[in-house]
This record gives C-alpha cells, sequence and structure tokens, in this order.
C-alpha cells in the first residue's frame, strides 16, 4: 500500500475518533443573541457535539441541576443574570469543576482579567473565528481529560472499576446496590461538585419529579457506611441544607483530626 493511501487511512481513523470523541462531549450554551447563537451552535453540531442551548441565566443553571454537562460557554451580557454571576455560582457555590468558555463582546483588559479570576479557563471575544473556536474547545477537552475513556481510577484508598462495576476499598471490592454504585461513581467522578436531590433522582433513579422522598437520603447514608467515607478515608459526602451533597476531598490535616 502505497504511503499517500496509508495517510489518508490515518487520517480518516483520526476523524472518526475525534468524531466520536465530540459525540460524547456534552456542552451547555448561554447565549441571548439568536444570530450569534445559531453561529455558535453551528460549529458545535459540525463538530459533532452534543449540546443545548439556553437564553437566560436562569435557565441556564436550571439545566445545570438536572443534567451533566461536560463543558460550559457562556456570553456576558444576558437577561435576568450575567453570565459573570452565573460563573461566580458554577465555581463558588455549586463547586462545578468542568472546564468553562466565555465568548462575549467585552474585550477591555479589566473584563478578561476579571472573568479568568472567577474561574473561566479560556476568554474569546466576538466575533469568534471558527477555527480558533474549534482550537480552543479542542484544548480544554484535552485539558480536562475528557478525552480519556479511563475505565479505572483512584482516589484515596479507593479504586473505581468502571469496567466490572465495583468499588475497591484497599483493594477488597465493597457489596453495592446497583444504585449506590451508580451513585458513588457519579460523585467519585466529580469531587467537590454539589449536585441536588432533584438532578440524582432524576439522573440516578430516573425519577422526575418533584415529590419528596428519602431515597437519595438514604443511598447516600448507606454508602458513607460501606465506603467508610470519613475523615480518615481522606474523603466525606457533605450535605448541604436544603440543596444536596457533594464529595469532598479533605485536608490532611482535617482527615488527621
Amino acid at each position: 500500500m502505497g504511503s499517500y493511501a496509508q495517510i489518508k487511512i490515518i487520517k480518516h481513523d483520526i476523524e472518526g475518533w475525534e468524531k466520536r470523541m465530540a459525540e460524547s462531549i456534552k456542552i451547555l450554551y448561554l447565549e441571548d443573541e439568536m444570530a450569534q447563537a445559531e453561529a455558535m451552535m453551528q460549529v458545535l453540531q459540525d463538530s459533532g457535539y452534543n449540546y443545548t442551548h439556553c437564553q437566560t441565566g436562569s435557565d441556564f443553571l436550571a439545566k445545570l441541576e438536572e443534567n451533566e454537562y461536560d463543558l460550559l460557554i457562556l456570553d456576558w451580557e444576558v437577561p435576568d443574570k450575567a453570565g459573570i454571576e452565573v460563573l461566580e455560582h458554577l465555581r463558588s457555590y455549586l463547586h462545578w469543576s468542568g472546564p468553562i468558555l466565555f465568548v462575549t463582546h467585552r474585550d477591555a483588559e479589566q473584563d478578561i482579567v476579571s472573568a479568568l479570576e472567577k474561574g473561566a479557563d479560556d476568554y474569546m471575544v466576538k466575533p469568534f473565528r471558527r477555527s480558533e473556536l474549534e482550537a480552543r474547545l479542542n484544548a480544554l477537552i484535552r485539558r480536562a481529560g475528557l478525552a480519556d475513556n479511563q475505565q479505572e481510577f483512584k482516589m484515596g484508598p479507593y479504586t473505581i472499576s468502571q469496567t466490572h462495576r465495583e468499588v475497591l476499598l484497599d483493594g477488597q471490592a465493597v457489596a453495592l446496590t446497583t444504585k449506590e454504585y451508580e451513585l458513588g461513581v457519579l460523585l467519585m467522578k466529580n469531587v467537590g461538585r454539589l449536585y441536588s436531590r432533584k438532578y440524582l433522582l432524576k439522573n440516578i433513579w430516573g425519577i422526575d419529579s418533584d415529590i419528596s422522598t428519602r431515597t437519595v437520603d438514604a443511598h447516600v447514608s448507606s454508602l458513607r457506611r460501606k465506603l467508610g467515607l470519613r475523615a480518615s478515608s481522606g474523603y466525606q459526602i457533605k450535605t448541604v441544607y436544603q440543596h444536596g451533597y457533594r464529595l469532598e476531598k479533605l485536608l490532611e490535616s482535617e482527615a488527621v483530626a
């Protein structure tokens, strides 16, 4: 086989892998100007990303509490809640740890610095250039490790095997129910992120309702007990009053205490 044909095959394989990778990435996008939004969504669609568009900050935050997303794109000037306020809420209250890209008309140096200091991972000024946007998204995805299909990972005394759907504590498999396993893996893959009970009910149990239930609380309590999620392990599940739960990594001094 000639070198040209080999290059074509390699190029095809790479493009196929990139397309499969993009299809697995879920993006939540905030933009109120429809002309700008349509241009962005065309790029995301052509690149194969799975995306959701919101026009208000409130709707954006509601979507984030109801569904899982890998990467967020924010505009600054949107109705009811500015993008910078959304950013602060994401990082300071929800402790959302995924990559965030700002795409806005605001090009003043102090605005760029403010957004980066408050937790944005990258910043683009409108009108964006397609090739630059694609490159920045790819870079954010690589840096966040979203392109890695990691089937096993470790954290402290825990080993999580997604291939065998089990969690090991100090090398010993822990007997977990299906829902306990799914809840545990979600929290362990997103240490520091706050999840509402409503989000957990919808995404773990498939219950899309505001009904009052102790299902989540009971499973969290069971996880704490079975996995020994206490100070000595270096991790704990924190209950956030009137909202939900997040898994926290303790400082060494806290773990010792």
